[in-house]
């Protein structure tokens, strides 16, 4: 049974890649994508061009984005026993947030266009996502109890933001603009260079997580029980905070603040497999989640038109059912 999920959510997300690669704005038939695997000197070189410099980039970016957000939305609804917590609820989002808004309303607007070749608003949303977490870490070493780590976490998401209105309010229109875009969040515009940066972020954090499946399950039953069977708890939450923090850090700064994945992916998971055991749902999160990012990525692009939808917009409609989901099921 779980076989056949794993392989059908594998199967789906195949179609997927190649939806993203042949449809768009100009529709591609499948034997060019062929054409340049199999003959890259002969193959036409716009068609080249679109396949590997626009839409591979484009489909690994919201494939990684996808699964790593899903994977940080489970360590921290783990974590902090609490099915509504996300990649962000540590504040992390926002002190990526707070960098780009310190850099782009400080430059008045042009890093946009002049810095973000040379990763001007990756470097500081990673720095921003960096310091704060360092701050979290911090507090964890002092607080041990994980709902406390939860609320400060929130209150520092919350100072951070702030700030950043704070920073809009004496910015020009321009250069608010300038933010406001980066706040869409983007599977695109991302160069092969760039993207392998992000994998460099993103690969730590992802195979930090991979080995934390047994203590995880352990944790499930509460602290006590997990440090009764020999789980070294501080050391526990300081590995999943590191996991969680440069996994949705990693996407944050080249991608922005991406909403939902993380709170919906581990319900859908854990809906699909029955099971809360780590070792199904850590591969399972990955599969759906890089599943769920391609399909809103697909559907942003709104196949056959020029026009590009925000992919926080998408993911917002998908993902606002699945949260309501979990409420009204809780409630009841």
């Amino acid at each position: 049974m779980r076989a056949g999920l794993f392989s059908a959510l594998g199967l789906l997300g195949v179609l997927l890649g190649l939806g993203l690669l042949l449809w768009g704005s100009v529709s591609l038939p499948l034997d060019s994508l062929f054409g340049v695997i199999g003959d890259s000197q002969g193959a036409d070189q716009v068609v080249r061009k679109i396949l590997l410099e626009l839409r591979l980039p484009k489909l690994a970016v919201a494939a990684l984005a996808g699964a790593s957000l899903a994977l940080a939305g489970l360590l921290m609804q783990t974590l902090f026993s609490n099915p509504l917590a996300g990649p962000d609820v540590l504040g992390i989002s926002a002190g990526a947030s707070l960098g780009v808004a310190l850099l782009v309303l400080a430059s008045g607007g042009t890093v946009v266009s002049g810095l973000a070749g040379s990763y001007g608003l990756a470097g500081a949303a990673t720095l921003g996502a960096f310091l704060m977490l360092l701050v979290v870490m911090g507090f964890s070493e002092k607080v041990g109890d994980p709902t406390t780590l939860l609320i400060l976490g929130l209150i520092f998401g919350a100072m951070a933001g702030g700030l950043v209105s704070i920073l809009i309010y004496f910015s020009e229109p321009d250069q608010i603009q300038s933010y406001l875009l980066w706040t869409f969040g983007s599977f695109r515009g991302l160069s092969m260079e760039q993207l392998w940066v992000m994998v460099s972020l993103l690969l730590p954090g992802l195979g930090l997580a991979v080995f934390l499946a047994k203590p995880l399950n352990a944790l499930l039953m509460g602290e006590g029980y997990a440090a009764s069977m020999g789980v070294e708890v501080k050391g526990l939450r300081r590995k999943l905070l590191l996991s969680a923090s440069l996994l949705a850090g990693g996407v944050t700064a080249f991608c922005g603040p991406i909403a939902f994945l993380g709170i919906a992916v581990p319900h859908l998971a854990r809906f699909l497999f029955k099971t809360a055991d780590h070792k199904v749902l850590i591969p399972a999160c990955l599969l759906v989640g890089a599943d769920l990012g391609m399909f809103s990525e697909l559907v942003a692009g709104v196949p056959g038109s020029s026009l590009s939808l925000p992919i926080n917009a998408v993911l917002s409609l998908v993902g606002a059912p699945v949260v309501f989901w979990v409420v009204l099921g809780r409630s009841k």
